[in-house]
């Protein structure tokens, strides 16, 4: 025992002396020295080594609570070393070598013993009440629910986000907090489409079916299309694009397909009349597909025999640095898609430009181009596209009634150097972008991050919600999540703040040949962390903390938007993100939204790059431009002058190496803008060899979505369920244990065979996040009964 005891302290001695060097805790050095000293004690036998563990005791247990209070999981990797060597000690035969009989064991070790007690009664504290959990609920109905267009039916899911508003909430109202646990498996779908040789590390399925009718409309990751009876999950018919994975694709997934009836009010119609309800996809090999809603056949008038090829060529420009994977926007009989651009790959890149085509034949309309903003006309020899532009990778909203189009915006070529960019297409970048429906023309942008060196793109749909907003009345507003937790409230007319912004100073200090803007800007309603803290800093043990304590130290951090360095810089929120692609959920009716906020640090180091490298094929790791993603690993930046490395902020034993939760649920108030509940979401029992169910609150990739019912379901943490939650108070309600990993968002319709309320979520996994891979589309509702 004493050899163990000096080990342990010399750990703590060493690792204490750089911590401190550091400018981090004197707390480790001073601890190893106490534990060498009763190594020392123990080894001459004297019961002196017990009092002075029992000092350690009290000491660790001061620190403790004066760093983090009455906070369990951290304070179990600042204790448990301790506690446990201290109650080895206790043991009779070690008390019985040190202990003289006629003294009596209490006399000696009941120090130690009553320090042990204080600390089992101090943890069981923290256990019961955690400070991370707020309570509250959300207000009730402030007005009536959105009026349905015309044609529609309100048991549908017509677009990815339910309608083009993005809200994605249905009025429906058959599930309750009441009955909802009741919900029960129906069916159970497998598409039969995984993971092929050949394909990049992420593949996912990130996917939100669609429901018109009696069908549900699916994709899968390789652009497979599935029209499935809404009522039993049977498969009516299977469209294969037979898609040749590009060779260097970054991303392998279909968020969802599109649909366009051409006997809406207002729609357009092909000249032969053929395919009048038809099923639109973008897909990984930038394709443009339609095809007939009842067939499942490609419509022969649209493009080139149903399908327009929007691959990118050109000199440096390689297959798959041009992809697609959200849904394209259907509206006013156009077809609209932006793109994914590779991330990090080359400083030449292809253009982000947004295009629009006629939905009836495939003939393009207009695009908008952030390099020539004034000229919309189609693409085309005469009107190239402007490379290495922003560009906007996820899904858009639309309202008709002002004749906008809305767009969440990312970045251009590389992320996290930009000495290189023209200010006339970074004010693009990290924005939202308003453009009129029928010429492309830019009405108002509105950037959320100023100079972007972080990857912090908009990542999510827009949502249009009417605010009832206290001396304005009824407001058309336009609210954004956004990775840097930001959640942005704006007149969707004009671009303007509804809830006040402020432009927050920030640090400055950009790598060579770059520059950061002094200030960014920081929304009333905020899920941005506080800065991180070295007291934050988890693990384990006590020594894989001390370890992520040093690292904390050596890594470059002077609170958010902090810029990248040769040092290597703590970025946090990290490149997930507060909130990803996945967004809010908003009930138009009570103006509230379900928000899933995710906290984790990431480390972003540049590599300057050496003589000769920078094209794009291996950089100074030796990795190919297959080897990472634009979220972590190696990134080669060819033509830059840095090369990028990035990935979460882990300790050696892979843990994160900030304390938890990591993962929340939240409901906040859009009229007041507060935040009236929080709760850790999600637990480890998928990320460890025993499923250990610690509900320590975990990140999530996916989106939740809201009823009228008052119910808020969402599945998309690293664990595999789809739960159900009271919107009001943020309460879980009931969950379902899936097959794989849910990295997507659910959705719900009215089936009208039995007239069930049936709730649907895609587990397929997600590759690059680790969660098991699967290829299952799920659905549940109440017995028949």
């Amino acid at each position: 025992m004493a050899i163990v005891l000096a080990l342990c302290g010399m750990v703590l001695l060493g690792g204490g002396l750089w911590l401190a060097i550091e400018g981090g805790s004197w707390f480790y050095a001073p601890a190893g020295l106490a534990l060498i000293a009763c190594a020392v004690l123990l080894w001459r036998r004297q019961v002196a080594a017990l009092h002075l563990y029992a000092a350690l005791v009290v000491a660790t247990l001061a620190w403790a609570l004066v760093e983090i209070g009455l906070d369990w999981w951290a304070l179990v990797p600042r204790g448990d070393v301790i506690f446990i060597l201290g109650a080895l000690l206790l043991l009779p035969w070690i008390t019985r070598r040190l202990v003289p009989a006629q003294v009596g064991w209490w006399r000696n070790a009941g120090p130690l013993a009553l320090t042990l007690i204080l600390a089992g009664a101090i943890g069981l504290a923290a256990m019961l009440r955690s400070p991370h959990e707020w309570d509250g609920a959300l207000p009730g109905a402030r007005g009536a629910a959105p009026a349905l267009a015309a044609g529609t039916d309100a048991g549908d899911w017509l677009a990815y986000g339910h309608t083009w508003a993005g809200t994605k909430w249905s009025p429906l109202a058959q599930l309750t907090p009441a009955n909802v646990s009741g919900l029960k498996q129906v069916w159970r779908m497998d598409t039969g489409d995984s993971r092929r040789p050949g394909d990049p590390e992420e593949i996912t399925y990130e996917l939100t079916p669609i429901k018109v009718g009696d069908t549900l409309y699916a994709c899968t990751p390789h652009n497979i299309v599935l029209a499935l009876d809404a009522e039993t999950g049977a498969v009516r018919w299977r469209y294969d694009p037979h898609m040749q994975v590009p060779s260097h694709v970054q991303h392998l997934t279909c968020r969802g397909v599109s649909y366009h009836d051409a006997n809406w009010p207002g729609a357009t119609r092909s000249a032969d009349g053929s395919c009048p309800q038809r099923i639109i996809m973008a897909t990984a090999d930038a394709r443009l597909i339609a095809l007939d809603a009842h067939t499942g056949r490609l419509c022969p008038g649209f493009g080139k025999g149903g399908a327009v090829n929007l691959a990118v060529t050109g000199p440096g420009l390689k297959p798959g640095w041009f992809q697609f994977t959200s849904a394209p926007l259907v509206t006013r009989g156009l077809v609209v898609v932006g793109g994914a651009i590779y991330d990090n790959a080359s400083i030449h890149m292809p253009s982000g430009a947004i295009q629009a085509f006629d939905i009836a034949t495939g003939k393009p309309v207009w695009a908008f181009d952030p390099g020539r903003p004034e000229d919309t006309a189609p693409l085309g020899p005469n009107h190239p596209p402007v490379p290495s532009t922003p560009n906007s990778w996820s899904t858009a909203a639309a309202d008709e009634d002002l004749g906008l189009i809305y767009l969440p915006m990312g970045m251009g070529a590389i992320d996290q150097w930009g000495g290189n960019r023209p200010p006339n297409t970074e004010r693009f970048a990290t924005s939202i972008l308003a453009l009129d429906i029928k010429t492309g023309k830019a009405r108002w942008v509105f950037q959320t991050v100023h100079h972007d060196l972080w990857d912090m793109d908009v990542p999510a749909q827009p949502a249009l919600v009417d605010l009832t907003i206290p001396g304005k009345g009824r407001v058309p507003a336009l609210v954004q999540s956004t990775k840097t937790g930001n959640i942005f409230v704006l007149d969707r007319r004009t671009g303007l703040p509804i809830q006040p912004v402020h432009e927050m100073r920030v640090p400055g200090g950009a790598a060579h040949g770059d520059f950061t803007s002094p200030t960014q800007p920081v929304s009333a309603i905020s899920l941005m962390p506080p800065r991180i803290r070295e007291a934050d800093m988890w693990g384990a043990t006590l020594f894989d903390q001390m370890a992520c304590r040093i690292a904390f130290r050596r890594y470059r951090h002077e609170g958010p938007f902090t810029p990248p360095s040769t040092r290597g810089t703590l970025v946090f929120p990290g490149n997930f993100g507060v909130m990803d692609w996945g967004g809010l959920a908003i009930d138009p009716v009570r103006q509230v939204a379900f928000a899933h906020p995710n906290y984790m640090a990431f480390v972003d180091r540049l590599i300057p790059q050496r003589p000769g490298a920078g094209n794009g094929k291996d950089g100074p790791a030796g990795a190919s431009d297959r080897g990472g993603s634009a979220e972590h690993g190696f990134n080669p930046n060819a033509g830059a002058p840095f090369a990028v490395s990035m990935g979460p902020f882990l300790s050696r034993l892979g843990l994160p190496c900030q304390s938890p939760p990591w993962g929340y649920v939240a409901g906040i108030d859009l009229v007041t803008g507060k935040v009236a509940w929080r709760h850790a979401n999600g637990t480890i029992r998928d990320e460890t060899p025993l499923p250990i169910p610690l509900k320590l609150g975990v990140p999530s990739l996916g989106g939740p979505m809201m009823t009228g019912g008052g119910l808020s379901f969402m599945a998309a943490s690293l664990d595999y369920y789809l739960r159900a939650y009271d919107t009001t108070t943020g309460r879980v309600l009931w969950r379902a244990r899936l097959p794989a990993g849910a990295q997507a968002t659910p959705m719900t319709y009215r089936s009208p065979a039995s007239g069930r309320q049936f709730v649907v979520v895609v587990a397929g996994g997600h590759g690059s996040l680790g969660t098991r891979l699967g290829d299952s589309i799920i659905a549940y509702a109440l017995p028949k009964s």
